[in-house]
């Protein structure tokens, strides 16, 4: 199951589990908000892929980040649906 790692209060994660919702694809929502260990997991992954090296120089987050069960990572959740 796809793992999404976000906050309710980005817009972009909103729009991505709603749409995922919608399409009806299974996911399983890791929010920062309510779990900091969530947060944790979150940053383990963005700190040591070289996927995020120019979100982070900008100064960006990086979520919605989804996560599939071989272990690599989506940053643009259009792509899923």
């Amino acid at each position: 199951m796809l793992k999404i790692y976000g906050t309710d209060l980005c817009p972009d994660c909103t729009a991505c589990i709603a749409a995922f919702r919608e399409a009806g694809i299974a996911y399983e929502y890791r929010e920062f908000e309510t779990d900091l260990a969530h947060l944790r997991e979150f940053l383990q992954l963005r700190d040591k892929s070289p996927l995020f090296d120019e979100i982070r120089a900008a100064g960006g987050i990086g979520i919605p980040c989804i996560l599939r069960e071989d272990g690599s990572i989506i940053l643009d959740w259009q792509t899923c649906l």
